[in-house]
């Protein structure tokens, strides 16, 4: 049986998920209550899943343009 440490994700602080991307806190807690990226509301503090980070990048990847420096 799987221990419960082991199914829930790191969840990381607003403000350390925004840092990470690169964008504004106000951003990040936008997208949050827009349902863009997963997020958990636990008293006042808003978590993101920190696989979140890597979705996003993934999923807004661009490909490489041929010839391009």
């Amino acid at each position: 049986m799987a221990n419960a440490v082991d199914v829930v994700p790191e969840l990381l602080p607003v403000k350390n998920f925004a840092a990470r991307l690169g964008v504004s806190v106000w951003t990040a807690r936008g997208w949050c209550y827009r349902g863009t990226v997963a997020s958990v509301k636990i008293g006042r503090k808003l978590l993101v899943p920190a696989g979140e980070v890597d979705r996003l990048i993934a999923e807004n990847l661009r490909p490489r343009v041929s010839g391009a420096r």
